[in-house]
């Protein structure tokens, strides 16, 4: 009977060791403006400490640039950005390891109602973009820009290159700030802007954009790929943790992307499943330049 109350006793105890709360782990991640002020993010790590009630993920949102910059002097443990050529640099140079695709969305221009840059009538964003320039140099129109070498400010440049024009001049506005705020600028300027879909339809839902609407969308050449990937520099929990919440963006939380934002009129972002293959080209073709 001593026998049985002792291993009773034992085994209680191991039960309550194992009840105890562990220590919490911390991750560190360094993501794009878009992904964390439309709330996803927030929204999926809720989803993921339902599982993991252990594992804490700080999100710092910056541009894709400066995203990427940290996690390559090691501030950062997992990078979320959508700037293909810039993340290939990275991969290229071993900071950033074992990257994958998500999500997606579209960029759309958007601007005043009235469109003075005719913008509406254009057929591709390079000449949309052209009629803009136009606009802007015969002082009828304003173009808004983040200027800080985000996912959103290389696309732009990218239109630029291919329509052959150097945007410069009164007319051309550099905000150096993320999304969100480039978007208030624009509305309070009424002023020309690239922005990704979904941060332009939460902003707009909430009543902030009442100057701006979308003028112009669709088309490859707009696509916008989200990727997550581990920072190789990263070790130990941390790094365990957050391959453990990489993996949970890319795979579990796949439907969770697709339904997320839809009170809006549409998703603010599409999952990646069953699109790995084309958005991998499409990855490749934007990384290419």
């Amino acid at each position: 009977m001593k026998k049985l109350i002792s291993g009773l006793a034992l085994i209680a105890v191991v039960l309550l060791i194992i009840s105890l709360p562990r220590h919490e782990v911390r991750v560190r991640a360094t993501t794009t403006t878009s992904l964390y002020a439309t709330g996803l993010l927030d929204y999926l790590e809720e989803k993921f400490r339902e599982k993991n009630p252990y594992v804490r993920v700080d999100f710092i949102a910056v541009g894709s640039g400066e995203a990427l910059r940290r996690a390559a002097n090691g501030d950062a443990c997992l990078v979320l950005v959508h700037a293909p050529s810039l993340e290939k640099k990275y991969l290229d140079e071993g900071s950033i390891t074992e990257g994958r695709i998500f999500a997606y969305n579209y960029f759309v221009i958007a601007g005043p109602s009235n469109d003075p840059a005719g913008v509406k009538e254009a057929n591709s964003p390079v000449e949309a973009f052209a009629l803009i320039y136009k606009a802007g140099r015969e002082g009828k129109a304003l173009f808004v820009s983040r200027g800080d070498n985000s996912g959103t400010h290389v696309k732009e440049l990218s239109i630029w290159r291919k329509a052959g024009l150097k945007p410069e001049g009164g007319w051309y506005l550099e905000t150096g700030s993320g999304m969100g705020n480039t978007l208030l600028v624009a509305n309070e300027k009424m002023g020309y802007v690239l922005t990704d879909l979904g941060t332009y339809l939460k902003f707009k839902r909430e009543g902030k954009l009442p100057n701006l609407e979308v003028l112009f969308q669709g088309g490859e050449e707009l696509l916008n790929v989200y990727s997550v990937y581990l920072v190789s520099s990263c070790k130990g929990e941390e790094a365990k943790a957050a391959r453990e919440f990489a993996s949970f963006v890319a795979e579990e939380a796949q439907p969770l992307i697709g339904e997320y934002g839809k009170e809006y009129g549409m998703p603010l972002f599409y999952p990646a499943q069953g699109k790995e293959e084309w958005l991998s080209s499409m990855w490749n073709k934007m990384a290419g330049g």
